[in-house]
């Protein structure tokens, strides 16, 4: 009975074994099949060159330069101690450094090991001398990341970095994978699916052990395609010099197309620091300067004075003032239970000695007369309160307080004093310098809304998505001709806010700003555009916590003094 028990069980174990060899064998037969066949395969990836980033005028702003690896065929090797010993009197290294990297990297790896990065030509070449020495070690070029002028344009430009796990997750399907370096910030994120060069690579077979046996194939790698900005690097060089030590943002900006000429933010930081492991980068990451921080298009801040130009084309616009109407300032007003002063004692003012002067009086009495509707109703007509849509990540939208809402809700009231400070920029109105930019260029251009941008070809072919304007504000002549004079008198007056700005061949407009704020300095503002009457450039200077506008007039100066001297004027 036992005997024909454990007959049995022997036939059902054999059946078992017959089933399972039929079900490996037979049925999945493709796909032990093709896991064979990708056991026996590796692939030497070979980077592509990253695409160049350039200037309007094909200046090189950002290219790549040839770095060399050191790799290690391990199964190519019978006498590592002889090899790692020539190889580290080659690179000024220990041999004991070149085994250890070597046994954390992958001693019984069936591809090859990096044991040193970024050599140099050098050194590369001194391999290659002594390649007959040094079985299994090649040397293979990799591109880096170069930065000729160091910190130029770098909020534009961005960084490059190895991908995050979030970006890996949305961009794993278009062909991104762990470790590739990745675009963060302006540029080279907006645009990193033009600048990805396609990888190549070397396909080789191994045996069972792992070693190599033959080269199977090759598959050249594809550089990523040419980039060309509409920023002028001449331009670009100025503002960052113009600018100092103090913090804020300078924009340059062709009034009628809506192309950047130049655009930065300080402080500012080297994209180069983010390319390797860096103790720099890292108290680049704790500086409480922000300096990754792109004021010009993700700052809020007050307007301060330069929102009069708003206010002063609502109250022309809807017919509540005309070029004779006056208010007298005193230096101070009451509105309701509260007092309001002037920054001077001004007198009788109409609207363009109001607009040369910035007398706050006049825009208080203004703003009592449009309504804070009206007012919010034109600053969202030039475009705040919303993103301008230029082509760099993380721009923010800025606020425009809406009067109607407030009073909608329960407990809110809008009085009239929300209304008085809101004709002059302040109370809760929020704006980006690249939002101010865009207004100063719609007066300057004849009322259209430009749509700022920096890409101008790809791979040599002219970007069109940004030729037409984004829209027409209808601002009659009756309209625009005072607000002009009075812009030009900021500057060209002697009694004018700005002044300083003043030159004696060519003619500048513009309005200035000193926006107050809760805490420290205010904020200094000069916006405007040159010259006059045929207007070539929009130029908003924006510092932060730096006292009166005076001190943004100063940089403006620097600015426009150094283009003259650049002949770009």
């Amino acid at each position: 009975m036992r005997i024909k028990v454990l007959q049995v069980a022997i036939a059902v174990i054999f059946l078992f074994l017959a089933i399972a060899l039929f079900y490996f064998q037979v049925i999945r037969v493709n796909t032990y099949q093709q896991l064979s066949i990708s056991n026996c395969i590796r692939l030497i990836p070979q980077e592509g060159i990253r695409g160049r980033i350039l200037d309007r005028n094909g200046k090189v702003i950002v290219d790549s330069q040839l770095s060399y690896d050191v790799l290690f065929f391990p199964q190519e090797n019978q006498d590592l101690e002889k090899t790692f010993s020539k190889l580290a009197q080659i690179l000024g290294v220990t041999a004991k450094d070149l085994q250890s990297k070597f046994k954390t990297k992958g001693r019984f790896a069936s591809t090859p090991v990096i044991l040193v990065e970024n050599i140099g030509q050098k050194k590369a070449i001194l391999i290659e001398e002594f390649k007959s020495e040094l079985p299994g070690v090649i040397v293979q070029p990799q591109p880096i990341r170069a930065y000729p002028y160091a910190k130029v344009a770098a909020h534009i430009l961005g960084y490059l970095s190895e991908i995050d796990q979030w970006r890996l997750d949305k961009l794993q399907n278009y062909g991104y994978k762990s470790k590739d370096m990745v675009g963060y910030g302006g540029v080279e994120e907006r645009y990193d699916y033009f600048l990805k060069a396609a990888e190549g690579g070397l396909q080789i077979e191994v045996d069972n052990h792992g070693r190599m046996t033959k080269v199977i194939g090759f598959r050249p790698a594809k550089s990523g395609k040419d980039i060309q900005l509409t920023i002028d690097l001449r331009i670009q060089r100025i503002i960052e010099d113009a600018i100092g030590d103090w913090k804020g943002a300078i924009i340059v900006l062709e009034p009628y197309s809506g192309e950047i000429l130049g655009m930065a933010s300080f402080p500012n930081f080297s994209p180069a620091l983010f390319l390797g492991k860096s103790s720099a980068k890292e108290s680049i990451l704790r500086d409480p300067g922000a300096p990754l921080f792109n004021r010009a298009i993700c700052g809020l801040y007050p307007p301060g004075s330069v929102f009069k130009t708003i206010v002063a084309t609502a109250g022309m616009d809807t017919k509540k003032i005309t070029t004779a109407t006056s208010f007298f300032c005193s230096g101070r007003i009451k509105v309701g239970n509260q007092e309001y002063e002037c920054w001077n004692v001004h007198g009788e003012q109409n609207l363009i000695n109001a607009i040369i002067h910035s007398c706050n009086v006049f825009f208080y009495r203004l703003g009592l007369l449009v309504g804070p509707d009206k007012i919010y109703d034109y600053a969202l007509r030039f475009g705040l309160g919303r993103a301008t849509q230029i082509d760099l990540p993380q721009e923010a939208s800025g606020f425009v307080p809406n009067p109607l809402r407030k009073r909608l809700r329960k407990l809110k009231t809008w009085f009239p004093g929300d209304t008085a400070n809101f004709a002059i920029g302040q109370g809760d109105l929020l704006v980006t310098p690249l939002q101010v930019a865009r207004m100063m260029a719609a007066i300057a251009n004849g009322s259209y809304l430009p749509r700022p941008h920096l890409i101008k070809a790809v791979a040599g072919r002219e970007v069109q998505t940004y030729k037409k304007m984004t829209g027409n504000l209808n601002l009659k002549t009756e309209i625009l001709t005072p607000l002009k004079i009075g812009l030009e008198g900021v500057v060209m007056d002697s009694s004018g806010t700005a002044n300083i700005l003043a030159f004696p061949d060519f003619s500048i407009s513009g309005k200035t700003g000193t926006a107050q704020v809760s805490r420290g300095q205010p904020h200094a503002w000069f916006a405007g555009f040159f010259p006059t009457k045929k207007p070539k450039f929009t130029l908003c200077v924006f510092l932060e916590h730096a006292g009166p506008s005076y001190n943004a007039c100063v940089v403006a100066r620097n600015i426009i003094e150094a283009m003259k001297k650049e002949g770009l004027l």
